[in-house]
């Protein structure tokens, strides 16, 4: 079940490619499984969006990005 399935940060994901959390934010950006957890703006504090990426998307797009390469 998906919902069980270990979720990865940004942070997590980058250590295992060895690729920077921003370059990891670019390539998962918009991609169908990435969870969006976002805390709305509030007066004197900007508002933040973090992400958790399934494992079975890591292995997905890791598969799709090889491929290209």
């Amino acid at each position: 079940m998906a919902a069980l399935e270990r979720h990865l940060t940004a942070k997590e994901v980058g250590k295992l490619w060895s690729l920077s959390e921003d370059t990891i934010r670019n390539l998962f950006r918009g991609y169908p499984g990435v969870l969006r957890i976002s805390k709305p703006a509030r007066r004197g504090h900007r508002g933040y969006v973090s992400i958790r990426i399934p494992e079975s998307v890591v292995q997905k797009r890791h598969a799709e990005l090889h491929a290209r390469a």
